[in-house]
């Protein structure tokens, strides 16, 4: 199913996108967007390296203090690292004119990272707004919910959901290089109406229902912290900050690619057959497929810097730490400990 799904969206990590099989031999404008996308995966391999691994460490530090949200952000940035490790390939795969080097096994691996790490971010992103929300509006009622347990084993459920849908990938052909000539997924075939159907299924449990639950839980915060009157007017403010960065980041990154998904399912959906207008279209949407990928690839860049580089709270923990103290105390902080018997964190430190 995933290898006609891919098919179905011309999908590949370095956004190449092909005219169907019986339509006229025309190669996508690969030099089209060489250049942006290779400065684009450098760029945000450079930053997101150090900013992810430092972001690991802040949050260990909290996994190790039984913290919800810091389970939720080390799985976050652990799965970014891993993605990161593939940008380098494909900024040079880009480079080389699209000719794959480096055997079919790791073309395999490196599309199996992209599409494990663009769901498991987009799910985890859900967990954190979520939780946030609980934690302001039910501090005490959540206590036997909201715990470190709990958290590590969805974490687990949605790393397992998601990668069990994307094993299908290491059986793909597209993915044989010596088969297809060099080519890292790049395929070249019609879709069927099952695919069809996946795909918009696709965009409404990837996409749709994601955006729901974060508009919905970073309103309901919105709409706590403005009435609450224990909180200072700058932690409102920071608070309001970032529930609209949180949904802004899911939005840049997220909908654009999901957006082209969608329009190359409905013309995939009502052109079947129509050779010359698949390979104009194909030539049309390179461009903004690529572009679309490449805001996907920001998500690694910023995730670190949106929950945990711009909290007082950490930067905080950082000087304590350089210190040599362990424990960061009084109400800056980002997180809160909270554990399965006892309900120490208050609202002010859940936010």
């Amino acid at each position: 199913m995933l290898a006609e799904e891919i098919n179905a969206t011309g999908w590949s990590p370095t956004g190449n996108t092909t005219a169907p099989a019986t339509a006229p031999t025309s190669s996508p404008p690969y030099e089209q967007v060489r250049l942006l996308m290779v400065v684009l995966y450098s760029v945000v391999f450079i930053v997101g390296l150090p900013a992810n691994l430092l972001t690991v460490w802040f949050t260990w530090r909290q996994v190790r203090r039984k913290n919800v949200l810091g389970v939720y952000l080390c799985s976050l940035s652990l799965c970014d690292l891993i993605y990161l490790s593939t940008l380098p390939l494909w900024a040079i795969y880009i480079d080389r004119g699209h000719k794959w080097t480096w055997g079919s096994t790791t073309c395999k691996v490196t599309g199996f990272v992209f599409f494990t790490n663009m769901y498991i971010s987009i799910l985890l992103l859900c967990c954190v707004s979520c939780d946030r929300w609980v934690a302001v509006n039910y501090a005490l009622e959540s206590r036997g919910l909201r715990c470190q347990r709990v958290a590590v084993l969805v974490t687990a459920a949605i790393v397992a959901l998601v990668t069990a849908a994307q094993v299908p990938v290491f059986m793909m052909r597209e993915g044989d290089t010596d088969r297809v000539k060099g080519k890292c997924f790049e395929p070249d075939h019609t879709p069927t109406l099952t695919v069809t159907a996946f795909n918009y299924a696709r965009f409404l449990l990837g996409f749709v229902v994601p955006l729901v639950l974060l508009a919905a839980s970073n309103r309901g915060v919105l709409r706590a912290v403005r009435a609450s009157h224990s909180l200072q007017s700058h932690q409102k403010r920071r608070v309001r900050v970032l529930a609209v960065a949180v949904v802004t980041l899911f939005l840049v990154c997220f909908a654009p690619y999901h957006l082209v998904l969608l329009v190359r399912t409905v013309f995939s959906h009502h052109r079947q057959g129509d050779v010359e207008a698949a390979r104009i279209f194909s030539q049309w949407i390179y461009a903004p497929y690529n572009v679309s990928l490449g805001f996907a690839t920001l998500n690694c860049a910023c995730n670190p810097l949106l929950y945990v580089l711009s909290s007082g709270g950490v930067r905080e923990e950082l000087s304590l730490a350089l210190r040599g103290h362990t424990e960061v105390t009084g109400d800056k902080g980002v997180y809160g400990r909270c554990d399965c018997t006892t309900a120490t964190q208050s609202p002010t430190t859940a936010i």
